[in-house]
């Protein structure tokens, strides 16, 4: 050591000073880790990046660039814990079976006036205890708030018809919107359709095998298997539905959405319609 610092002609005393006084040295971030860390493992599930974190802290109060939020998240260890795991893909298209929709939306979705456009699909999620369970949500393009989503062993009508229940009660009465899905046979059903009549609602379809005419329908698949359903074992069709539960009030009230301006779905929402 005295022959570096012999090299470097560094005073020795100099040299433990500074280092003493780094050491020493107050945190200046000290209280916006606290919070980042409230954040993140709270309010975001660990699913959070330094983007939404940095929207979580201005919220608190708290400006600091994006920039800086990203480097103390890297110093703290903390990134986003995405749990990816491949799924079967499950394919309702059964050619035609019954009367088809148009494709109303045209991959045009730029919807900012919630309760206009909605989306729907089906997908297949294997438990571990061998079973398949069929999960059917409806979100709301402008605010991506999940409206209703059923969930049963079967992907025939029954969890069709208990989606369109739930949707029911939580649309307003005066609402009329468009609902888009693919060419599935259950969205050909002529059940399926009167019902949509009786509730106000205009049937839009995408094109035969084209998901990116439904792209706002896989996307919620894609997240709610990333952020919950992947990193969890899930045996049975109740404990599915509890954690569907519990996923889809968070998603609505407490995840912050990137599209959204870091704000939750509930809230723009409910801020957009106080404009009205």
């Amino acid at each position: 050591m005295n022959t570096l610092f012999d090299l470097l002609k560094l005073n020795r005393k100099t040299y433990y000073d500074n280092l003493k006084n780094r050491i020493n040295k107050p945190d200046k971030y000290a209280k916006v880790k606290e919070t980042i860390n409230e954040i993140y493992y709270d309010e975001s599930q660990e699913t959070y990046g330094y983007r939404r974190i940095w929207g979580a802290l201005k919220d608190e109060g708290i400006n600091l660039a994006m920039e800086t939020v990203r480097k103390i998240m890297r110093k703290m260890g903390l990134k986003t814990r995405i749990y990816h795991r491949q799924t079967a893909r499950y394919n309702s298209y059964k050619g035609s079976v019954g009367k088809k929709a148009p494709n109303i939306l045209n991959q045009t979705f730029d919807e900012t006036m919630p309760y206009k456009v909605l989306h729907t699909d089906v997908t297949e999620y294997k438990l571990t205890s061998g079973k398949k369970v069929y999960i059917s949500p409806v979100i709301d393009e402008a605010s991506l708030e999940i409206l209703a989503c059923s969930a049963s062993y079967s992907p025939e009508m029954i969890t069709i018809y208990s989606m369109l229940d739930e949707l029911g009660s939580n649309l307003p009465s005066t609402a009329r919107p468009i609902l888009h899905s693919d060419q599935g046979f259950q969205y050909q059903n002529a059940g399926y359709q009167a019902r949509l009549k009786e509730m106000n609602i205009t049937q839009s379809m995408s094109r035969k095998g084209n998901c990116h005419d439904n792209a706002p329908g896989e996307t919620i698949f894609n997240l709610m298997k990333r952020e919950k359903l992947n990193r969890l074992k899930i045996s049975s069709l109740e404990e599915m539905k509890d954690v569907l539960k519990e996923y889809v009030y968070w998603f609505n009230n407490i995840r912050r959405s990137n599209k959204l301006k870091y704000t939750t779905p509930v809230k723009y929402r409910n801020r957009v319609l106080s404009n009205v």
